[in-house]
């Protein structure tokens, strides 16, 4: 029987979010989720994810500020809640290629895409070290690996991760905390269907060798494992799913 454990998923409204919230919870453990206050609503949201059988807690948090991560940590403690699980999954696009990519733009990427991974393990991973139990998991990005022509900013953060991950790993692998990411490649979500449909099907998906898009559950699935019992001696590991597009 799985452990009923407490997760939470930052940037929990997005489509992998959600999908990683609901595969966990159907795992068997208590969810909490984080949205960025001022942009996202999140009552509908937990209305709907009630409807369907969900029961999650919200909390408001820029993943991009340190103290609004404390703020954050600070509540969910007072809450009566300790986190196991921590899944960074915040993240956005600022696309531009260099030359006409600005300082502004630069910043929002790399702090809410990578400075957002230490603000909330600062805040969280402490606990779980003195539990001697924790799963982190970072999600990254297959363009942080291989590069992507018009994201210096997404892929330098995205490649970050990975340095990020395997330095922490050595610090709690006998702590019982393990620490990984992962990187999924092009995933049907509302934001890469932002994508022209012209250059999604002949640039984007002809690169992909299973000749489709992932899906966000299967993502979550993903994560769902590393979550798991069955997943402890894993640490400090980048899992790639990208349907082939890049393998290393």
């Amino acid at each position: 029987m799985t452990q009923r454990r407490t997760a939470l998923v930052t940037g929990g409204l997005g489509s992998l979010g959600e999908a990683t919230a609901k595969a966990l919870h159907d795992a068997g453990h208590n969810v909490l989720v984080t949205y960025f206050p001022g942009h996202e609503d999140p009552q509908s949201w937990l209305s709907r994810t009630a409807s369907e059988g969900y029961a999650f807690k919200a909390y408001p948090v820029d993943v991009a500020d340190f103290d609004s991560c404390q703020q954050c940590a600070e509540q969910v403690f007072a809450d009566g809640h300790q986190v196991d699980i921590l899944v960074n999954n915040a993240g956005i696009t600022r696309d531009a290629s260099l030359a006409k990519l600005d300082k502004d733009n630069w910043d929002a990427v790399l702090r809410t895409n990578l400075d957002s991974v230490f603000n909330m393990t600062k805040s969280f991973y402490g606990p779980m070290v003195q539990r001697g139990w924790g799963r982190i998991i970072s999600i990254s990005s297959v363009n942080g690996s291989k590069g992507a022509f018009g994201q210096t900013n997404y892929s330098a953060a995205k490649a970050g991760i990975y340095g990020f991950t395997k330095a922490l790993a050595l610090e709690t692998a006998r702590k019982g905390v393990t620490v990984n990411s992962v990187s999924p490649g092009y995933l049907d979500t509302p934001m890469v269907r932002l994508v022209p449909e012209d250059v999604l099907k002949n640039q984007v998906i002809p690169q992909i060798p299973m000749g489709r898009l992932g899906q966000p559950s299967e993502i979550a699935a993903l994560v769902t494992f590393i979550a798991s019992e069955a997943a402890g001696f894993m640490t400090g590991e980048n899992v790639a799913m990208n349907g082939g597009q890049h393998m290393y």
